[in-house]
């Protein structure tokens, strides 16, 4: 059954398995992530619950008791704000002045798995479980994934609080809906006056 999961997958299987064997698969469960029009640090934050075991009873810091987590649609994870532009990933070569650098944007082109995995990377504690952590996560940029053959659990993401507007903003708001409509009435009286103008000037 696997080796027919793998067949049908037509991304790199070699990547996609690896590490498998080095993971105690026993008692775990296979938890779905859909990346499609998520949050990316909210979608993140909820990756790093699950594979560090914090939504199960049984919780200790000092075991790797977390669940598979398998990320699907990673290209069409969302950010909010200017991220896609303002922020950048960073790394140095080793030779003097090689700080090399790289837009959210420009990453999500060229690799979307990695800026997932270095979302949650970054929200796990720096010990000895994190390597082992790492290798529950399993992340693919479209909804294909070569582990059709386990018993997978969909993820269901908890509802967005949206934080009630301030008082001061939503009167900025309304001044600034007023604005738009009254240009836009002036916009529409302009161009009637000139259909007029030209009506009469046609007609003399």
């Amino acid at each position: 059954m696997a080796s027919q999961a793998a067949v049908s997958f037509s991304g790199n299987v070699k990547k996609a398995l690896a590490g498998l064997r080095r993971i105690n698969l026993e008692g775990l469960r296979w938890r779905v992530f859909d990346a499609k029009g998520q949050v990316l640090g909210r979608l993140a934050s909820q990756i790093s619950t699950v594979i560090q075991g914090k939504d199960k009873p049984t919780y200790a810091p000092n075991r790797d008791d977390g669940d598979m987590c398998i990320v699907l649609n990673a290209k069409d994870v969302c950010v909010t704000g200017r991220k896609l532009t303002d922020k950048f990933y960073r790394w140095h070569t080793g030779y003097v002045g090689h700080l090399k650098e790289r837009s959210l944007k420009d990453q999500l082109a060229k690799d979307p798995t990695e800026v997932i995995r270095k979302a949650v990377l970054r929200m796990l504690p720096r010990n000895k479980l994190r390597d082992d952590r790492d290798r529950k996560l399993r992340i693919f940029a479209d909804g294909e994934h070569p582990f059709g053959d386990r018993p997978l659990e969909q993820y269901i993401m908890p509802p967005r609080r949206v934080r009630e507007m301030r008082p001061r903003a939503r009167r900025a708001l309304i001044r600034a809906q007023k604005k738009a409509e009254l240009q836009q009435e002036s916009a529409n009286e302009t161009r009637k006056g000139k259909r007029k103008e030209v009506k009469a000037y046609v007609s003399s």
